[in-house]
């Protein structure tokens, strides 16, 4: 059964990260949840794809091999993006995390264990 928000209509999660790995297991067990999830491995491929509309929750890895996430999220942010986004990434650096806080973004530190990134995304649709 698809997660529905109050648009009734299914949740659609947006990943992007460039470890093959990584974006199958994120897509598998979002899937499993219920989310429809759409998923890219650079940053071009997610900003031509995306639609300010087409996503309800994004996740960005932070290490792309086209364009850092947050400068990603910030091309997005221009255009007029504002579905509510997450950070992926490992030992993200204090200028990163300030970026983040001026964006009002969390970022959930890699390894991704647990339920952490999880509870941060179902916390953010349910804000919207």
């Amino acid at each position: 059964m698809d997660i529905q928000t109050s648009r009734s209509r299914p949740v659609t999660v947006a990943i992007v990260d460039d470890d093959a790995a990584v974006l199958n297991a994120l897509t598998f067990a979002l899937e499993t949840e219920g989310y429809v999830v759409r998923s890219y491995r650079t940053a071009g491929a997610m900003f031509a794809a995306l639609r300010s509309d087409s996503a309800d929750c994004l996740v960005i890895d932070q290490n792309l091999p086209d364009e850092a996430g947050i400068d990603l999220l910030t091309r997005l942010r221009a255009r007029g993006d504002r579905a509510p986004a997450v950070i992926i990434t490992t030992n993200p650096p204090r200028t990163l995390q300030s970026l983040a806080r001026e964006l009002s973004v969390p970022v959930v530190e890699k390894p991704l264990l647990g339920d952490q990134l999880f509870s941060c995304i179902r916390g953010l649709i349910a804000r919207c």
